[in-house]
């Protein structure tokens, strides 16, 4: 991705960017609401999405608007609940063939931009709040969403140990909130908190395709023109930089075969900061990629996990290894991985090791280029951490690290909680 994109604010204070691309042949375009991650606002947050989909004040029911998106030869319509640091976001998007390739330049983009501007600005009202039957079935649905976390164990003991290790910060918030905050929800209360976030909370509006910045400021300036209110004073920035005083352990019991380990780290590093792109090579010769130093040391060499990994939360700065294994081998897995993590620190890394890295980072960025949505993540990610990257400055920000950089972001690195989920009976999780 390069830094040409396109940036204005729309009378009603909603930020538009818009890059251009001509490559694809759809024009992609998302809209996004803003508000903090918090334990009271989680469930009413998280339960929008989908009330929101289910229809407008011109298109009311999942039919009329089956029938607007087949007037745009099958555009794909998604809306989903986000959590990036410490922001909890609301998306609608819309996926569509460019007009030019099947005759219609014209119009095509606005009436996107409408169906999407109309879901998100002007949804179904019903007597001062949502249609009743919408919002006790999306009620059922975020509540089975909430229950089914704990048949996928190893997303379960991820979520879980986050949650622990930021039991005193909005990120140990879980996304989806809690199905007893779903009881108090009502079609007037859902209807009333999003009409406040809807008017004052930061929103963003991305479109990415082969079309002219004038053209599509116009046809969002006439589309996506719904009323907000002045606008509040920004949302706090999320909390990085947090020093362990020492590791935490926390057990859980269920009855599963594979116990799952996770091991949450702090790293003290910033999506803004000079050492990210450090962080980021660290990561990946720590435990992205099949040469990693965890799947070589713990599961081929060691035969001692089913599987193990590492990856970055990059805006709360938080670092996870997971690992299923055989829970009898806990210490010994638990000690191999504190290994490879103080040999980093060490700056034992080879030459091998760094070069295999770079070039599995840099085919992971090139691959993102085939696809809309990683250029409109990649400008949330900037919005949201307070630093552009593009494509190219990760490239070259990767090809030019070296051991001292990466030794400087592993010396930061420090073991927080440590979470085991183990077979048998189930029960509270307690910490030693």
């Amino acid at each position: 991705m390069t830094a040409d994109s396109y940036n204005t604010v729309l009378p009603n204070g909603i930020r538009l960017t818009f890059i251009p691309a001509a490559k694809f042949k759809t024009i992609s375009m998302a809209l996004f609401i803003h508000q903090e991650l918090s334990a009271e606002k989680a469930t009413l947050t998280a339960l929008l999405p989908s009330v929101l989909e289910r229809g407008s004040r011109l298109y009311p029911d999942n039919l009329a608007l089956r029938r607007a998106l087949e007037e745009l030869y099958g555009a794909e319509l998604s809306t989903d609940v986000h959590k990036k640091g410490e922001r909890h976001l609301i998306s609608c998007s819309l996926e569509m063939i460019h007009g030019k390739h099947v005759g219609e330049n014209g119009q095509m983009l606005r009436r996107g931009l409408s169906i999407l501007g109309g879901l998100m600005g002007d949804p179904l009202v019903v007597d001062g709040g949502f249609k009743d039957s919408y919002v006790a079935q999306e009620k059922e649905q975020l509540a089975n969403l909430i229950r089914g976390l704990i048949n996928d164990k190893a997303l379960y003991a991820v979520e879980r140990c986050l949650q622990n290790m930021c039991a005193r910060e909005r990120y140990g918030v879980f996304k989806y909130g809690q199905i007893a905050d779903l009881e108090k929800i009502s079609p007037v209360s859902l209807w009333r908190y999003y009409r406040e976030i809807l008017s004052a909370n930061p929103a963003e509006l991305y479109i990415v395709g082969d079309l002219d910045a004038s053209r599509v400021e116009e046809a969002a300036r006439e589309t996506v023109h719904f009323h907000r209110g002045p606008q509040g004073d920004g949302l706090p920035e999320t909390e990085v930089y947090f020093e362990p005083s020492e590791a935490r352990f926390v057990e859980e019991r269920l009855p599963v075969e594979q116990a799952k380990l996770v091991m949450g780290y702090r790293t003290n590093i910033a999506y803004r900061d000079p050492l990210y792109i450090a962080l980021l090579v660290y990561n990946g010769i720590l435990g992205s990629f099949p040469h990693s130093k965890l799947f070589l040391n713990v599961r081929e060499k060691a035969g001692l996990a089913y599987y193990v990994y590492s990856r970055l939360e990059r805006h709360k700065g938080i670092l996870l290894i997971s690992a299923g294994i055989d829970g009898s081998k806990y210490e010994k897995v638990r000690q191999i991985i504190e290994q490879q993590v103080e040999a980093m620190a060490r700056g034992q890394i080879s030459d091998v090791e760094l070069e295999n890295t770079r070039r599995g980072l840099i085919n992971q960025l090139r691959a993102g280029e085939d696809n809309p949505y990683q250029f409109i993540n990649r400008q949330l990610d900037s919005e949201i951490g307070g630093k552009l990257y593009t494509t190219d400055e990760m490239i070259r920000g990767i090809e030019e690290i070296g051991p001292g950089e990466i030794k400087a972001a592993a010396e930061k690195v420090r073991l927080d909680t440590v979470y085991l989920l183990q077979g048998g009976e189930r029960t509270v999780p307690h910490g030693h």
